[in-house]
């Protein structure tokens, strides 16, 4: 009689999944707050009238955390795992893509988690 291997679900692997930017290197993760996907960044630029103007008002580039007001009075705190805390400084002028999560900051976009 032989003994049924024992399979991992994807969601258990996923979970012991490490990015490699908590390493100091390039990220190697698409979700939220961490690499841009090709994806991603082309349903935002196919949907743009869902972009929304808005000011940096503070950062903490220690934890990737970006505080921003849109131009209609709304604010959004976001989280990414790259350079965007130091791309925009406060007072920097930005877009935000409020369904796909998209931070444009010049001609430089990044993947961010709301918060």
């Amino acid at each position: 009689m032989s003994t049924p291997l024992t399979r991992q679900t994807p969601v258990e692997v996923r979970e012991r999944v490490a990015c490699m930017c908590g390493h100091g290197d390039v990220c190697s993760s698409y979700a939220p707050g961490h690499a841009l996907h090709l994806i991603q960044a082309r349903l935002a630029a196919a949907t743009p009238l869902e972009w929304a103007d808005a000011l940096v008002t503070a950062t903490d580039a220690s934890s990737g955390t970006l505080v921003l007001h849109t131009l209609d009075g709304e604010s959004h705190t976001v989280w990414n795992a790259g350079a965007a805390a130091l791309e925009a400084t406060p007072g920097t002028p930005v877009a935000l893509h409020r369904r796909y999560h998209v931070l444009a900051v010049g001609r430089a976009q990044y993947n961010v988690a709301p918060v």
